[in-house]
């Protein structure tokens, strides 16, 4: 074989291997970088049922699917292409950006465990004021759609964040599968969680006992998960929220708070060796969740007070 096919048919198995490892790569960044943002991905799939509460049944799955398309297009056609500008212009930019998500996603927190504290609202109450059940839906979808902004701003900073190494294409794809698998996957999570109940007295009417004992399970089940969720999500994003302040910290070269957190981490995983990672990684939660819990504070009682006057 003439030695200049076999010089190009070893570039082009150089090629496939290059190619291969950068889709290996991408693969593993996107899901590093979904992995960073769960905190966030937790909080959006707690918030979002509430948006089809005191609407009819058959309008639930429609409402969440016209959320689902506005969150893609912000991710796609508004953060992306900023998160692209700012990575490629201003990198500089990105770790006191995501201090001041980090800040929103504490102060997000606190409120909800103020509001927690002072006994909530009531969301049947409040869709009742409404008249038009059409003025309600686009209501509620079109505030659906402006948490989500936020909270798919944090998702897509966070990310960014985790591959701002990378070159700007890779950066790119790895937006862009994040955007997509967070969006499907939240989404039809809350597809499944709004639509349990209905699920369940589906399951309650049939001949057999063991499956209305399911489907009355189900429907019992589901304001308790919406609890869980409610408190899960809080708690995600205090620990989001505070890492990535505490991150920031580091980054600034204020290390008195992170460096006293991953001391406490480091000193709890040498006294428990067995399970070492399980007790660091418990203990910087902790230690961000404490950060966010405070910052929250702060600024809820700032607003509070200025509100006041």
């Amino acid at each position: 074989m003439p030695s200049g096919l076999i010089a190009l048919l070893d570039d082009v198995a150089g090629i496939a291997k290059l190619a291969a490892t950068s889709l290996d790569d991408v693969a593993a960044a996107a899901g590093k970088a979904g992995t960073k943002a769960a905190g966030v991905v937790i909080d959006d799939a707690a918030v979002t049922p509430n948006y089809v509460m005191g609407l009819t049944p058959d309008r639930e799955l429609p409402i969440i699917w016209k959320i689902a398309k506005g969150s893609i297009r912000n991710k796609l056609l508004f953060l992306l292409p900023a998160a692209l500008l700012i990575s490629a212009l201003a990198p500089w930019l990105l770790p006191p950006l995501l201090m001041l998500g980090g800040a929103f996603l504490c102060f997000e927190a606190a409120e909800k465990l103020l509001e927690a504290m002072q006994g909530g609202h009531d969301v049947a109450a409040e869709a009742l004021e409404t008249h038009s059940s059409a003025e309600l839906e686009n209501q509620k979808v079109s505030s659906a759609i402006r948490t989500d902004f936020i909270l798919s701003g944090e998702i897509m900073a966070i990310s960014l964040g985790t591959v701002a190494d990378k070159p700007i294409w890779e950066q790119a794809i790895v937006l862009v599968v994040v955007a997509i698998l967070i969006t499907a996957g939240v989404y039809g999570v809350v597809g499944l969680i709004v639509k349990m109940d209905d699920i369940g007295l589906n399951l309650a009417k049939r001949a057999s006992s063991a499956t209305r004992a399911i489907g009355r399970g189900l429907v019992q089940a589901m304001p308790i998960l919406m609890k869980i969720l409610s408190v899960v999500g809080t708690a995600a994003m205090l620990w989001v929220g505070g890492g990535l302040i505490v991150h920031g910290l580091h980054e600034f070269h204020f290390d008195l708070i992170p460096g006293t957190i991953h001391h406490m981490a480091e000193s709890a995983a040498h006294a428990l060796p067995a399970i070492a990672p399980v007790v660091d990684w418990v203990v910087n939660a902790i230690g961000a969740g404490i950060v966010g819990l405070v910052i929250g504070g702060i600024i809820v009682a700032a607003l509070h007070l200025f509100k006041k006057h």
